[in-house]
């Protein structure tokens, strides 16, 4: 099915991908405390979660699409990786992901790399598996980043991919709607000084395909054994599949 695409500017002389690493690098210094207090911290435990996913791999090299300032990559140590490469397209993003990797002295494992999550500078089969927190949904064309992601990781390696989706059942669908609608939108736009920046992230959370459809967009590109597992009563979904 066609899809509406939603731009964080909705500015016509701009691409998806230039407005969505303009928003970022806009919102860079927040960033971390914006989505650790918007989440009530509940996003480290789906990151958590969703790294337990790769464990029966045991990948040594894992990419990190989307890293942003590389709480997914950090999260990722817990599986003993030899390498981790962070791929991000907004520069500020990167900047402060670089210097916590330099406080926190993950940088000889950790590398933040600028690059196009379609158009990955890696060679075929290189990583064991890859990791994308609430990536995918920013992507320009969503189904050449996803193949991307399967060329780059070796057969049988695992991708898994953590993403927002929309609550379905009461009371949870009704707060968590009264909360993107007014109060992620109220505390982003004063703390991060954006406007725009956290309107999107509902009106892409609304437009993004979830579930079933989501499972047949990675399946119809070639993943196999696909899973969606609902986190938190659904306001997040962990997606995994393998090469």
């Amino acid at each position: 099915m066609s899809r509406i695409e939603v731009k964080p500017y909705g500015n016509s002389d701009k691409t998806k991908k230039e407005e969505v690493a303009e928003m970022f690098n806009n919102i860079s210094k927040k960033y971390d405390f914006l989505n650790h207090f918007l989440s009530l911290g509940i996003d480290k435990i789906w990151r958590k979660k969703a790294i337990k996913k790769l464990k029966d791999i045991q990948p040594k090299r894992i990419l990190d699409i989307a890293t942003g300032t590389g709480d997914f990559a950090i999260a990722s140590l817990k599986l003993n990786p030899t390498e981790v490469v962070g791929v991000d397209i907004s520069i500020g993003m990167l900047e402060v992901g670089k210097e916590k990797m330099k406080t926190k002295k993950f940088d000889s494992i950790i590398t933040m790399t600028l690059a196009d999550s379609e158009e990955l500078p890696f060679e075929d089969n290189y990583f064991d598996a890859l990791t994308v927190g609430f990536g995918v949904r920013n992507f320009e064309h969503l189904e050449i980043g996803l193949a991307e992601m399967l060329r780059v990781i070796r057969v049988g390696g695992k991708v898994v991919i953590l993403e927002f989706s929309k609550p379905k059942k009461f009371p949870i669908k009704q707060g968590y709607g009264f909360i993107s609608k007014y109060i992620i939108p109220f505390f982003g736009k004063r703390i991060s000084k954006d406007e725009k920046a956290y309107a999107y992230l509902p009106e892409s959370i609304a437009a993004f395909p979830e579930g079933e459809e989501m499972i047949g967009i990675l399946e119809k590109l070639g993943y196999k054994n696909v899973s969606a597992e609902l986190v938190s009563g659904g306001i997040a979904t962990i997606y995994c599949g393998s090469k």
